[in-house]
């Protein structure tokens, strides 16, 4: 491998998948170099519809597909499904979120495809995995938030509220997503060893589920909850201020920036136990000392003794941080109404670089050339255009 590749480079995808699991699945694969073939319907994947939209191209779309190729198949018309089967024997990774049984319809379930490339990594995410009583429900993110408990769990620490939160934010969609590239490349090195693929099964239930640490613990067990939720904001003279006391370390500091180091000897507050079970006693003394102050003058009070903390900012300002222009945590990408920013993958490497896009494919734009190089006729394709 040259110095210079991306860490994926020499690798092919077929990526059928739509709306965001999926696509952010394949464009952090797309990121860090492999050759990802999106395959869209005739009416395109619904997400080039959603807002922002700008000359009819969506910025949404563009940030969850950057860097791929755009075929278009009627997977619903048997030349279509000819030329996937030939496509196959071409590539080294599957991803799908189809409903499971779909693909089984459609006859490129694992089993078939695996026999004409048995090296294929097939991934599937589904709402609640492949096999199972469940399997078959729809779902997207926010019915998985719902079925988990997450929103539940959300709402118990919001004190006085009873109705759970709307949803806007896909939590489940992007983990799950994460979740799928991390076993896309764990098979992809058994694949090193055994020169055999195999499927990946992923669950957005079930990856939601893994992130309810302490709420999955507690639904095991007796467990007294404490009279104030441990991490929550404390106000200050003109807004709110979140900290994070999670070691002893920082809850010292956290004592002598309010200049209350007596809370150290404390009984109700020195061990972490009965901290623990005060803490909304400690919350309403510590807002005896930052409600005199701005919320620019408590982070600096915390930030002066290495307390971690952070005032609440908009997205607009988050973007705005030095931080992000320094570690390039935005890149620029194209589409056919003119460029903008989107988020870069958050990891980097020492040995070799990561490029997004830079550009948005328009519906259908590698079409004939993709199926040109698996192998398909012009006639054959010109059917399958019409």
């Amino acid at each position: 491998m040259k110095e210079s590749s991306r860490p994926l480079e020499g690798l092919r995808i077929l990526d059928f998948s739509t709306t965001i699991a999926g696509p952010h699945c394949s464009r952090l694969l797309a990121d860090m170099g492999a050759d990802v073939i999106k395959v869209e319907s005739p009416e395109g994947d619904l997400m080039r519809s959603r807002p922002v939209q700008r000359d009819g191209a969506s910025t949404m779309f563009g940030q969850l597909n950057a860097g791929k190729k755009s075929i278009v198949l009627d997977l619903k018309r048997p030349e279509s499904i000819a030329a996937v089967k030939k496509l196959v024997a071409k590539v080294d990774i599957l991803v799908e979120n189809y409903r499971p049984g779909v693909m089984k319809r459609l006859g490129l379930d694992y089993p078939v495809l695996a026999a004409l490339n048995p090296k294929l990594i097939y991934c599937a995410i589904s709402g609640y995995g492949q096999t199972g009583p469940g399997a078959g429900r729809p779902a997207y993110a926010p019915v998985i938030h719902a079925a988990t408990g997450y929103d539940m769990a959300h709402l118990f620490y919001q004190q006085g509220r009873e109705r759970p939160d709307n949803c806007g934010i896909f939590v489940a969609d992007y983990a799950s997503g994460a979740y799928a590239m991390g076993a896309i490349l764990a098979a992809l090195h058994q694949r090193h060893t055994t020169g055999k693929g195999q499927m990946v099964d992923v669950s957005m239930f079930e990856t939601l589920v893994g992130m309810l640490l302490g709420e999955v613990n507690r639904a095991q067990f007796d467990f007294e909850m404490p009279s104030r939720p441990m991490y929550g904001p404390i106000e200050a003279g003109d807004g709110y201020v979140m900290l994070a006391t999670a070691s002893e370390r920082t809850f010292q500091d956290m004592a002598t920036a309010a200049g209350r180091r007596d809370w150290l000897t404390d009984p109700r507050f020195e061990k972490y136990a009965d901290r623990r079970m005060n803490w909304g006693l400690l919350i309403d003394e510590l807002e005896q000392w930052s409600k005199k102050m701005t919320v620019k003058e408590v982070v600096a009070a915390l930030e002066k003794h290495g307390v971690p903390c952070s005032p609440y900012l908009t997205v607009t300002e988050a973007l705005q941080d030095p931080q992000v222009e320094h570690r390039g945590s935005l890149c620029t990408i194209e589409d056919s109404a003119g460029s903008y920013k989107s988020p870069a993958p958050p990891f980097r490497f020492s040995g070799s670089p990561l490029q997004s896009g830079p550009k948005v494919a328009s519906l259908g734009a590698d079409t004939k050339r993709v199926l040109a190089e698996a192998g398909l006729s012009s006639s054959e394709i010109e059917v399958l255009l019409k």
